[in-house]
């Protein structure tokens, strides 16, 4: 068996047996076009792995750290995450629509084009990360702290942000409801409060 698909014929016993994969470390690995949804990952380290075209629907990760890995484009639809950790990954363009994440955390990570519609958020933190053109429609925010993110153009709709501190963050360009319900009681900077006035219609003279 070669180390390169190690990982891929363990997804597939974890799927064939409805039994978690548990306490392994897997480095420098590839996964291509994998079904992993609903398969749960408990006290799994992968480093520097990547996925391409996987689909991790309803996948369950605890105490799960992915460091230097790529799964841009993947799909997460519906998964679990608590106490875990994605460190310096790459997640373009994936897909996190009504995920559940607790007591996660998101550093040096960059996940532009994501989509984390419907998702619930509860003890997490993100830093320095790219949220860039994100989708962050109807998503719930429970004692969860952004710090030096880029979340340029990113779509809000429908996401209360009261309370939520930005002002470390670039939050130019985001899109919000007509009545601009979201960004009441967000807590930004005097620079960020003058690209908040154009996106309120205020003109400063």
């Amino acid at each position: 068996m070669g180390t390169d698909k190690i990982l891929a014929e363990e997804i597939a016993y974890a799927r064939q047996d409805e039994m978690p994969v548990e306490n392994r470390n897997y480095k420098d690995e590839t996964v291509t076009g994998a079904d992993i949804h609903k398969v749960e990952f408990m006290a799994v380290t992968f480093e520097r792995c990547r996925f391409v075209d996987c689909d991790f629907s309803g996948a369950g990760f605890y105490r799960t750290q992915m460091e230097k890995c790529d799964f841009s484009n993947c799909i997460f639809s519906g998964s679990y995450w608590k106490d875990s950790k994605i460190i310096e990954c790459k997640g373009n363009g994936s897909r996190f629509d009504h995920a559940v994440l607790k007591k996660t955390c998101f550093l040096d990570t960059q996940l532009n084009m994501a989509n984390f519609g419907q998702s619930l958020w509860e003890g997490c933190t993100a830093e320095m990360c790219g949220f860039r053109e994100a989708f962050f429609s109807e998503v719930k925010l429970k004692k969860t702290g952004f710090s030096k993110c880029d979340f340029t153009k990113v779509d809000f709709f429908r996401t209360l942000l009261k309370g939520i501190d930005f002002s470390d963050s670039t939050i130019e360009s985001i899109m919000v409801s007509d009545g601009y319900r979201e960004v009441s009681g967000m807590k930004i900077n005097m620079f960020q409060a003058v690209e908040m006035a154009k996106l309120l219609g205020v003109k400063i003279v």
